[in-house]
């Protein structure tokens, strides 16, 4: 018997005008082409310039299950998280979507999940798949902008293989406090808030929230990431001794 489904609640609120943008690869690395600018992506800048500690654990993971298996782990990932996302964005647009490959099966679970549990705060959509530049630094996309428990926010969907504790998702934070300073800065908005929707394949569900003191922590820590990565060697290499920053400049 098919699962009857909650009906949305939110409204569309078309208030702002966000642009088209075309990713590509600048050295290995994601970039956005927005106007006429080619801005290094949110991933990318935390990529660049992620602790030591965090690429030592990474690496000890890879030695222990094998280069092979967590290729094989990355890309299921992957495919199930890009899978997700589509089935969201359709149910965001009231649309319907079949995918009937293994990965879009369990896709299509997760994504109800993170409706029937994470949608009942949502109250109002700026704009879904919504690209954000901050111009001259950085860009990237981010699924929501709206409402989200009576405060603008940023919203973003995650998959993930197993439960996540708080202290595990600080990179995630600092991409929700990236995209809302963009956004800030482009339209005017003072958005203080975001919101993290995630589902594991086994369906167990967890919402993240911040806001206050910790999101504003979080936005100085990005800020100085940015600076970071531009004054990273390898950024004035491939710029030819361009340095620009957060800070100024």
């Amino acid at each position: 018997m098919k699962r009857k489904e909650k009906p949305l609640t939110f409204k569309w609120n078309k208030k702002f005008i966000y642009p088209k943008s075309v990713r590509s690869l600048v050295n290995d690395a994601r970039h956005y082409s927005v106007g006429d600018e080619k801005l290094p992506s949110v991933t990318t800048i935390l990529s660049a310039t992620q602790s030591s500690e965090k690429r030592e654990s990474l690496a000890r993971w890879q030695a222990k299950v094998g280069k092979n298996e967590a290729e094989r782990v990355k890309n299921v990932a992957g495919k199930r998280g890009t899978a997700m996302h589509q089935y969201l964005e359709y149910m965001v647009a009231e649309k319907n979507l079949l995918d009937l490959t293994e990965e879009g099966v369990e896709a299509q679970r997760m994504a109800e999940v993170v409706r029937d549990k994470g949608f009942n705060d949502l109250e109002e959509i700026w704009g879904s798949e919504v690209v954000l530049s901050y111009p001259g630094l950085y860009a990237g996309q981010t699924d929501l902008c709206g409402i989200y428990q009576g405060r603008e926010s940023i919203i973003d969907f995650k998959q993930s293989n197993k439960p996540k504790r708080e202290e595990y998702i600080g990179d995630y934070y600092l991409q929700l406090v990236a995209y809302a300073t963009a956004h800030d800065q482009v339209y005017g908005t003072q958005i203080e808030q975001g919101v993290i929707l995630m589902c594991t394949p086994d369906l167990f569900f967890q919402k993240f929230v911040i806001n206050g003191a910790k999101f504003r922590q979080h936005k100085w820590e990005w800020l100085k990431r940015v600076d970071a990565f531009y004054s990273s060697q390898s950024y004035k290499n491939r710029s030819g001794g361009e340095s620009r920053g957060a800070s100024g400049g």
